[in-house]
């Protein structure tokens, strides 16, 4: 088995966390606006993105024993994960996010965030549960619009289902949050929804979240694509501002949070 590091210092946009976790290479949902398609991974790999995925290669029985390490030198926070997403289809035959989460409940970090747009995620509910206040699930619901889904994210889970996953994670005591990112077309109703949904809500999109100030979303082709099918005048940083004034008259100003900050590691276990 490869002797491979499962966590990786984090810098720019994850700062506020000290490592990412990766249990996949690529990303079988292939969403459109993934900043990660101008990454090297993305670029070089010979394969369009989304047409490929396959396990890291580490032995993540090795992973209890990483954070037990880097915890003697200060408090450790885990973006998990910040380039795939740990419950893509493949995990439900590898089970590798599953190991790597019972080396946690063995060895916790101070603070996991689990991102995902999966409702597979429901499937660890009791391993999350053991990691208590240390786990939060973030969500990815960029709009409550299936026809907006379906043309942004044409292979990623239908949102009713992600909706009832965020629901049932909840209901179980788990923290929660929705993620809009990056916030995409979507209707009069969606702030509404989101706070009968999520006790914490974080706001992203593509001139904030994408690494690069927007430059890899216009290379992505995002403003075109906003325009092509009579999106245009979502494609602009004021989407953000007026969703956020929007949910902070419905919910607690301090639990609507915007890009990086919105993703911030609170609270952490001591």
């Amino acid at each position: 088995m490869s002797s491979a590091r499962w966590l990786t210092p984090t810098s720019g946009f994850l700062s506020g966390y000290t490592h990412s976790l990766n249990p996949y290479v690529g990303c079988a949902f292939g969403c459109s606006y993934c900043y990660v398609r101008r990454l090297p991974v993305g670029l070089f790999r010979g394969e369009p993105w989304g047409s490929w995925a396959e396990p890291k290669k580490a032995d993540p029985s090795k992973l209890a024993k990483e954070i037990s390490a880097v915890k003697r030198k200060g408090p450790v926070t885990v973006f998990f994960s910040s380039a795939t997403d740990p419950y893509q289809p493949l995990e439900g035959k590898l089970g590798i996010t599953r190991s790597l989460l019972k080396a946690m409940a063995e060895e916790p970090p101070n603070f996991v965030l689990v991102q995902t747009r999966s409702p597979l995620v429901t499937r660890d509910l009791e391993l999350l549960r053991t990691l208590g206040d240390a786990v939060r699930v973030s969500m990815t619901i960029e709009t409550d619009r299936e026809d907006v889904r379906r043309l942004f994210t044409p292979s990623a889970p239908p949102l009713a289902a992600r909706f009832r996953a965020l629901r049932e994670l909840r209901e179980a005591g788990v923290a929660t949050q929705a993620a809009v990112s990056p916030i995409l077309p979507h209707t009069q109703e969606f702030a509404v929804r989101l706070v009968e949904l999520a006790p914490r809500i974080v706001v992203d999109d593509y001139f904030q979240g994408d690494g690069s100030g927007g430059r890899r979303s216009e290379a992505l082709g995002m403003r075109g694509m906003h325009a092509e099918h009579g999106l245009a005048e979502w494609y602009d940083p004021s989407v953000v501002e007026r969703l956020v004034l929007q949910l902070r008259k419905l919910a607690p100003a301090h639990e609507i949070g915007v890009s990086a900050e919105g993703f911030a590691p609170t609270p952490l276990r001591g």
